[in-house]
């Protein structure tokens, strides 16, 4: 299980406490949400070679050209 670690920067006090469902279900949506900027990116990437192998151009030439 999960914990949530407060500190209150104005007393010092700490406090571990069991995460919620709630904390839990937004913790899983915020990583799917990472591994799918992460996919996006990716095809990015392989969309950007792919228009560069067709004008048959590598990645320094399109920066020399686009500056």
């Amino acid at each position: 299980m999960s914990h949530i670690y407060e500190i209150n920067c104005l007393t010092g006090e700490s406090n571990e406490r069991p995460m919620t469902a709630a904390e839990i279900e937004l913790v899983e949506k915020v990583k799917q949400g990472a591994l799918v900027l992460e996919q996006i990116s990716e095809q990015r990437k392989i969309d950007r070679q792919a228009v560069l192998d067709k004008l048959g151009l590598t990645a320094d030439e399109a920066q020399a050209l686009l500056g």
